[in-house]
């Protein structure tokens, strides 16, 4: 039962349709493999961006799809209902294209950005540290100049596509003045001195790789700095209020394809002499799923709506990030109940989906963090 949209244009209508189209060819065939396998689909990732589907939300003048928030979301909410891992792995690619966009200087975004969203280069995006999750200002990745050079020195933990990603967005401390002290870069994958730590062994997003990246005296050209010194913690925050609503779109599509596959089996499933559908214990427990699932569409979009307008747009974010994850991780384990012992087999993805909503309420903030966001928000 694919989701109802009500599209703001024709175009957009038919770019959901095509999203759609391209994710049933080329991704749900194969991504059951790729997560029992627990392989990268770099490839998928090369037919959505030649398709424009990783460049939505820039401008078209920088090869970008010229696309709104409001639109760009719910495309990607389709390639999340086919596959979490790919879904989280366009955010995290939109996401590290931000900092060029909005604090590049105008030869470094046409120099870099027009191959970095045509999907031929990978991005990932480094912030946290393992001492520094929810307080990135506490990070110890240092960047001391050298001339017109860089040296960054340290770790930067849980980094979707790590050693996958051709390019890398880092965040590293280059003085001691607390959040002010920090600056952004661009570095590339084959910097000398970068590599990858082994791949965390996760319980869910397994076709996702995430690693530490490890920096060994990385040397940046000092050309490869976004924005002024002491600028980063502003580009990350900036960019993470994007990116959360990024994954409140990824949640809803994975909740989407747990209500879909759960409601298909409870049209087939009898017991008692008639569709499991037909009692009505399980027909309220569909009925709160899809409750949900559409509640949480509702919500991200609003937050997506202010973002277009140039309104404020922060709180709403948090809001988006936390009820749309939250509701994903209901959805999914209800989903489970609803197929009951075959349900917790291998033999039906929902036990995926139920692994792959967990970490929705981790990463891009934690939920407590988005309460947090929320409150302070209120209090002023």
């Amino acid at each position: 039962m694919p989701a109802q949209r009500l599209m703001p244009t024709d175009e957009s209508a038919d770019l959901i349709e095509l999203t759609r189209s391209i994710v049933d060819k080329e991704l749900r065939p194969v991504i059951a493999g790729f997560d029992a396998s627990a392989t990268f689909p770099r490839d998928v990732f090369r037919t959505l961006g030649r398709a424009g589907l990783l460049s939505l939300p820039y401008p078209e003048e920088v090869g970008g799809g010229g696309q709104s928030y409001e639109v760009y979301l719910q495309a990607l909410e389709e390639i999340a209902s086919a596959s979490a891992s790919v879904g989280v792995g366009v955010s995290v690619h939109a996401l590290s294209c931000f900092g060029l966009f909005t604090a590049g200087t105008d030869d470094q975004r046409q120099e870099w950005l027009p191959e970095m969203l045509s999907g031929e280069l990978l991005g990932a995006y480094c912030l946290s540290e393992a001492h520094a999750g929810s307080d990135p200002a506490a990070m110890r990745t240092r960047a001391v100049r050298e001339g017109d050079e860089y040296v960054i020195t340290g770790a930067k933990a849980w980094t979707t596509h790590g050693g996958r990603a051709d390019f890398y967005k880092v965040m590293a401390r280059t003085s001691d003045d607390g959040p002010r002290g920090i600056s952004c870069f661009l570095v590339p994958a084959d910097t000398p001195g970068l590599t990858a730590d082994n791949p965390e062994q996760k319980m869910g997003l397994m076709s996702s790789t995430t690693a530490t990246m490890l920096f060994d005296g990385v040397r940046v050209p000092a050309e490869r700095r976004l924005g002024a010194e002491g600028q980063g913690l502003p580009i990350a925050l900036a960019g993470l209020d994007a990116g959360r609503i990024g994954i409140a779109a990824v949640a809803t599509g994975l909740a989407q394809e747990a209500l879909d596959v759960a409601l298909a089996y409870a049209k087939e499933r009898e017991a008692f002499g008639k569709a499991i559908i037909d009692h009505q214990g399980l027909a309220f427990l569909l009925a709160d799923m899809a409750a949900a699932v559409e509640s949480a569409r509702a919500t991200y979009l609003a937050a997506a709506r202010l973002k277009d307008a140039g309104r404020p747009y922060s709180r709403q974010a948090s809001i988006a990030k936390l009820a749309c994850t939250d509701n994903a991780m209901k959805v999914t384990t209800d989903a489970v109940q609803v197929l009951g012992g075959a349900g917790y087999t291998k033999d039906f993805p929902v036990e995926r989906f139920m692994r792959e909503a967990k970490v929705m309420q981790i990463f891009e903030g934690t939920n407590q963090i988005q309460r947090l966001v929320i409150s302070r928000s209120l209090a002023r």
